[in-house]
């Protein structure tokens, strides 16, 4: 082989292990900055977005309760033309159907319990029986038939008078009383949105002061917290539970509702 080519071929032995290298290093660089970076070479900000709006929608839950004898199917009949009374009253009032929901439907039974105690006489402290007498099992005296309704109103105008109306027509429990936004993620985002910017100034503001800059985002957590203020009124005022027949419609104030997210950003230190 002559001198020329022993050199050719050293030349490109140099050019192939530097190309090697450099190869090497570059996987090593791309590896070491696709791991997690270690607390000393990442910091977290965090930052909290609200948002305060009116609710637009109220709910409340009423139930029609009826009790009596073992007849079942004429209670659950009492039970059913009630109820269904209350909703015609709602859907003739503006509830659409869809903000009209059963919630729960059962048949309970009533038991009479004995008092075992007395049927064995004790005269000073000694039975007068020789052998125990056995306890008689509870017995079925009657049945309890529960619906509950919950109810979405978008009137509050008619709010009042709704849950004054769903009491005069044999509702005999009414609760639940809240209020919501129907759909919140235009306010989740817009206080997103505002959380994101505050942890990016505070993330600048902290490197600036630490001397180093801020580097690629490499997670993000979010939190969301709804905080309502349901300026309901008390029982009382409702006038709940006194005579159905002169109570009077309750004043249905929606309040605000805040809506808070938080979000804690963490960031590569350069």
């Amino acid at each position: 082989m002559s001198e020329k080519v022993k050199n050719y071929l050293g030349i490109a032995g140099v050019v192939a292990l530097g190309a090697f290298a450099l190869s090497a290093v570059a996987f090593v660089s791309t590896y070491s900055r696709s791991i997690e970076p270690s607390s000393f070479r990442s910091f977290s900000v965090s930052g909290e977005g609200e948002v305060v709006a009116i609710p637009d929608v109220a709910e409340f839950t009423f139930s029609v309760i009826t009790q009596g004898g073992k007849d079942i199917p004429a209670l659950q009949k009492e039970n059913a033309n009630t109820a269904n009374a209350i909703i015609d009253f709602l859907k003739e009032n503006g509830v659409d159907k869809k903000d009209i929901k059963t919630r729960l439907y059962s048949v309970e039974p009533r038991y009479q319990y004995y008092d075992c105690n007395n049927i064995r006489p004790v005269y000073n402290g000694v039975s007068t029986y020789p052998e125990p007498v056995p306890c008689p099992p509870p017995e079925i005296v009657g049945y309890n038939i529960n619906q509950s309704v919950l109810v979405k109103v978008r009137d509050f105008d008619k709010a009042g008078e709704l849950l004054a109306g769903t009491t005069l027509r044999g509702a005999n429990q009414v609760s639940g009383l809240s209020f919501t936004i129907d759909d919140p993620d235009a306010l989740q985002t817009q206080a997103r949105t505002d959380a994101i910017a505050k942890a990016q100034e505070k993330a600048n503001a902290t490197a600036k002061a630490g001397g180093f800059r801020v580097g690629r985002l490499l997670s993000i957590d979010e939190g969301y917290t709804p905080y309502y203020d349901y300026g309901l009124k008390t029982t009382a005022e409702y006038g709940i539970g006194g005579d159905a027949s002169v109570a009077p419609s309750p004043s249905i104030e929606p309040g605000s509702q805040e809506v808070k997210v938080t979000v804690v950003m963490r960031f590569e230190i350069r």
